[in-house]
């Protein structure tokens, strides 16, 4: 029987890609999920479950059922903008649905987790990037403070009962799998690739470019984007490196490399051949003007070393998964000369 991994959020994006690399590494991945966000048919690779993680009665029924391994944390409010309007719904999912599935490892023997935090931790820096894991952390919302409240949780608990974490800090995740098996996976998108590939594919109209005056080399904020499968793939070295020596480790995953807004649009111009408008917008309160990963500790630690985090891979594999929703290639009339 394979080894079994319950991986909570696993019908989002993220989630459904790393249900696909577990399987393919031999495990079994066993979905819980409220599908607030994400979608049952994202699903693919491992039983499904519905329940909210805050729901401890349900997780330690799905836990006695399957006997996990070893529990990969994806779920939860990950909306920037939302978490400044809706801060009860971030502290709830985001830190008490933690505290509520540790609890629950906690009493099952389970001893190891992997955390998916995120790069909002280190908030808007000023200097000294790429980022390190030994970067001031200093986040400037409330979705980067509960992650950050995420990784401090869950380390005091792997400190006082023996647990490990692996807390990845994801940069830009992006892009789709590259058989095209999984993609996008919200009901509602706000990141930049995926609103890009809606307005190439023709169901928006143009796309918000936010601030155009940063001190960067065309003005645009710069990201580090990391291919959604090189993400899924560090989830299953994590777990190997936890059981093999036993530690806990926090690391960053990034591409290292950092593309301004701009570049990104005009390579999805280029990649689609379609004109995708773009409407500058004041900057948004929090945005900082770079944002790059130094991920080398992943690197040594895990032996994780990106394979599909170039820029033209994250946006052709994207393009492949809207042009197999939509059927975009018909639209013709948004064709770029």
């Amino acid at each position: 029987m394979d080894q079994t991994i319950l991986v909570t959020g696993g019908a989002g994006y993220i989630g459904s890609h790393v249900c696909k690399a577990l399987s393919r590494h031999g495990f079994l991945p066993i979905t819980i999920d409220n599908l607030s966000s994400g979608n049952e048919t994202a699903v693919k690779w491992g039983p499904f479950e519905y329940s909210d993680i805050n729901d401890s009665e349900t997780v330690s029924s799905v836990i006695d059922r399957y006997a996990p391994d070893a529990v990969i944390h994806l779920a939860g409010s990950l909306d920037i903008s939302e978490s400044k309007t809706a801060p009860a719904q971030y502290y709830k999912n985001n830190v008490t649905g933690t505290l509520c599935l540790i609890d629950t490892m906690k009493k099952h023997d389970i001893d190891d987790i992997v955390l998916s935090s995120s790069a909002a931790v280190y908030g808007a820096p000023q200097s000294m990037q790429p980022l390190t894991e030994s970067s001031a952390l200093d986040p400037v919302n409330v979705y980067g403070r509960t992650k950050l409240m995420m990784e401090h949780a869950i380390r005091d608990y792997t400190n006082a009962y023996g647990m490990r974490v692996g807390a990845l800090r994801y940069f830009n995740a992006a892009g789709a799998d590259i058989d095209n098996e999984a993609g996008t996976a919200y009901k509602n998108d706000t990141h930049l690739i995926p609103l890009l590939m809606q307005a190439a594919a023709g169901q928006t109209d143009h796309i918000k470019l936010f601030g155009n005056d940063y001190n960067t080399r065309d003005g645009s904020a710069i990201r580090d984007y990391v291919h959604v499968t090189d993400i899924a793939e560090a989830h299953i070295k994590a777990l190997q490196y936890m059981k093999n020596a036993k530690k806990s480790l926090t690391a960053n995953l990034g591409s290292g490399c950092g593309y301004s807004v701009s570049e990104v649009i005009n390579a999805a111009r280029r990649i689609t051949g379609h004109a995708i408008p773009a409407i500058e917008y004041p900057r948004r309160d929090g945005d900082p003007p770079m944002l790059v990963a130094n991920a080398r500790h992943a690197k040594e630690t895990l032996g994780w070393i990106p394979q599909y985090s170039d820029l033209d891979t994250i946006i052709t594999t994207a393009w492949a998964w809207k042009q197999k929703q939509t059927g975009t290639p018909a639209l013709k009339s948004r064709k770029v000369a």
